[in-house]
């Protein structure tokens, strides 16, 4: 309100001059640069600066305090999580004597006997692996066949017969065979195809499935690597039986010791324990023995597990510097797309187009919004990037994964978006800027005023325009339609393809507007109103994206809130900077003097915020874990707390949640099953080898 009311009229009317209709005027009128030197009316802007400065401080304050708040309430008020139990431990020393299981259990075992409960090795994933994508595919596709031959009425495509149930007939022999009766079904010649496709599928995975089977047997080696209760498939005769995986969790198979990796979870008896357990430096060498609280569950990143250790700060300063060669590689288009703007370079350059550049529709899009629309487009290869360097980097969770990949594309968002596009026209002027940095104010508040132009422009095609591409969900609605009508796969995707949260997207691109506000709000008050639109429009999409349409699967904890807070103190003290080079172009010494002292306050304030609420997102109370232990030592959850640990980690789970047969269909299996017993008794007679290929829960 200050900015628009008060700012505006003083930008405005700035110099003495012939002021045409406001419609007509050019957007560089309504900037601070309109203002003449050694004006009276600079006061406005310092005010507003300082009133700015204020509530946003203010605000900062309550809301790091509330989240603060919430923070603990999620660790108090959740349920028994077993990511506070349990130490993720890695650069486990190698013993030619005994497997890294052993080391495991005799190191904690004697250092830790009161709070050691047990452990979980990471094993390396290879064959059970594709096994699990292929049973899951299978499973998919059965369950599709089985919802249409419901629907229609027709017999199953792999059996024949009007049962629910799936059986695989002979079960010595190699392949699945499909009998269907020409007189009860006539197909299309797709529909063949498509039933010859699905039953190659079946009889490859039933080949395999077997195949480790007759191993397993064999061998006598437990199906499951991980210790957990899992779901498997397994042959079944005449009457299907639920197997359970018997592996005990402590102990290390011999056949499973090449497998394992220097890499293991350990449980603790109680929270403080494990927390205590993950804090401590564990050896003399800080590189072997290295712990830290292990993240949830369904928030693990199991391949960068089997990550050596010694290599992983390796890994960090290469992709640092990946980062780093890429900001710069982007560059070219960055230029490309500043050069756009400058008319004048335009003409110079190309003398072709003055003919066209006359012409003011044509003027106005090719140096307003063709620019911000072809930076929108490059803009879109960054965040994969990103992701794929943190990656690499070797983060052993999914939210330390995206939460690296934001904080990549947040720098580098700031940097090519703002300081390339305000501070040079050309890759040469951008070396002659930076060669003195002294001079980063002046230049910076020469600049920003020019640039009013291209970012509300930005903000109307990156922002209003993402708003609309994040409710129809673009890119998932074309993957979705080429899957159904090109692919011919009508199967619903499994739930680890569910749509989540894209913190490494959208929370930079919020972080980069309020970064335009900040710096704007004094120099060019105008794109406050569009960034106001979006603001609005961003909170009511936004919260309906995460109410209706993306699935939580893990939670962080309130992790990226500090990256939000310091990134706002940085707008913050760069708006100050910016404002504080302006004055002293303008020679209003008095503004420039009440803006040193807002700089030191906003870095003292933040100082205050990094000491009072920082901790808290780095580390867990001792206070609320103890009450939290006393707790469920009072109410006796001890035992079930232990159950839980036993199987919360499991590395191979063979099938999804999605694959534990639905009760609906175990009914309608039954209710097959009563119609046509007497017929499933006539093929036993004649086929007593018939076995039936179930999903055992």
């Amino acid at each position: 309100m200050i900015c628009v009311f008060l700012l505006l009229p003083v930008n405005y009317y700035g110099q003495e001059m012939q002021h045409k209709q406001i419609h007509s005027e050019s957007l560089e009128v309504f900037t601070i640069g309109n203002v003449k030197e050694g004006s009276k009316w600079f006061w406005t802007h310092c005010l507003a600066l300082y009133v700015i400065s204020c509530s946003a401080c203010v605000l900062l304050h309550f809301e790091y305090k509330n989240i603060t708040k919430m923070r603990l309430a999620h660790i108090t008020g959740s349920p028994v999580n077993p990511s506070h139990f349990t130490v993720l431990v890695r650069s486990i020393p190698c013993s030619q004597n005994h497997s890294y299981s052993k080391s495991v259990e005799d190191f904690f075992s004697t250092y830790y006997p009161a709070s050691y409960v047990s452990h979980q090795m990471v094993y390396r994933a290879g064959r059970v692996d594709k096994l699990m994508k292929d049973a899951e595919k299978m499973y998919r596709m059965l369950k599709t066949i089985e919802s249409t031959t419901k629907k229609s009425y027709m017999p199953c495509c792999l059996c024949g017969k009007s049962t629910h149930s799936f059986e695989a007939l002979n079960n010595d022999a190699e392949s699945v065979e499909i009998k269907t009766s020409s007189d009860e079904l006539q197909p299309s010649q797709r529909e063949k195809k498509l039933k010859i496709s699905e039953q190659k599928d079946v009889e490859k995975i039933y080949r395999k499935l077997k195949t480790i089977e007759t191993q397993n047997k064999m061998s006598s080696t437990p199906g499951c690597l991980c210790g957990g209760i899992m779901h498997y498939f397994k042959m079944l005769k005449k009457e299907a039986e639920s197997v359970e995986c018997k592996t005990s969790s402590d102990r290390s198979q011999p056949s499973q010791t090449d497998k394992e990796r220097p890499a293991a979870f350990v449980f603790f008896r109680t929270r403080y324990a494990a927390i205590v357990a993950a804090q401590v430096l564990q050896s003399s060498n800080p590189m072997l023995w290295v712990t830290q609280l292990a993240p949830e569950p369904n928030d693990v990143y199991w391949s960068n597990l089997s990550i050596p250790y010694k290599q992983v700060w390796l890994r960090k300063i290469a992709t640092l510097l990946g980062a780093f060669v890429f900001m710069f590689v982007f560059l070219a288009p960055v230029t490309f797309v500043q050069g756009l703007t400058q008319l004048d370079q335009l003409r110079q350059t190309f003398p072709f187009l003055k003919g066209i550049l006359k012409q003011k529709f044509m003027n106005q899009l090719v140096t307003g919004y063709l620019p911000s629309v072809i930076l929108m487009l490059f803009m879109y290869a960054v965040p994969p990037t990103m992701m794929l360097f943190s990656t690499i980097e070797g983060n052993v969770s999914h939210s330390e994964r995206k939460k690296s990949a934001g904080i990549k594309v947040l720098y580098f968002t700031i940097w090519n978006v703002f300081f390339v596009n305000v501070l040079s026209g050309s890759i040469i002027r951008q070396l002659s800027v930076f060669s003195s940095f002294r001079d980063i104010p002046t230049q910076l508040a020469k600049a920003v005023p020019t640039q009013a132009t291209f970012f509300t422009t930005y903000v109307l095609t990156s922002g209003w325009a993402s708003l609309s591409c994040e409710v129809i969900q673009l890119f998932p609605l074309l993957c979705n339609g080429f899957r159904r009508f090109i692919l011919r796969r009508q199967e619903e995707p499994c739930s680890n393809h569910a749509l989540t949260f894209p913190h490494h997207t959208e929370i930079p691109r919020l972080l980069l507007f309020g970064l335009l506000g900040f710096t704007c709000s004094i120099m060019a008050p105008l794109i406050l109103p569009f960034l106001l639109v979006y603001f609005f429009l961003a909170f009511l999409v936004y919260r309906n994206q995460i109410l209706n349409v993306y699935v939580p699967k893990y939670e962080s904890g309130g992790q990226f809130w500090p990256v939000v807070h310091n990134t706002t103190i940085f707008s913050l003290v760069l708006t100050q900077v910016i404002a504080l080079g302006v004055f002293g172009i303008k020679r209003s010494p008095v503004a420039s003097g009440f803006t040193i002292p807002l700089i030191f306050l906003t870095l003292l304030f933040n100082e205050y915020c990094r000491q009072r609420f920082s901790p808290v997102f780095k580390r867990s109370p001792a206070q609320v874990l103890i009450e939290m232990d006393k707790q469920d030592e009072n109410w006796g959850r001890a035992e079930e707390i232990y159950k839980l640990l036993r199987t919360a980690y499991c590395q191979f789970p063979l099938l999804s949640l999605d694959l534990s047969t639905s009760q609906e269909l175990s009914m309608a299996g039954n209710s097959g099953q009563n119609k046509d017993e007497g017929s499933s008794k006539d093929q036993e007679s004649h086929n007593p080898d018939l076995n039936e290929i179930k999903l055992s829960s």
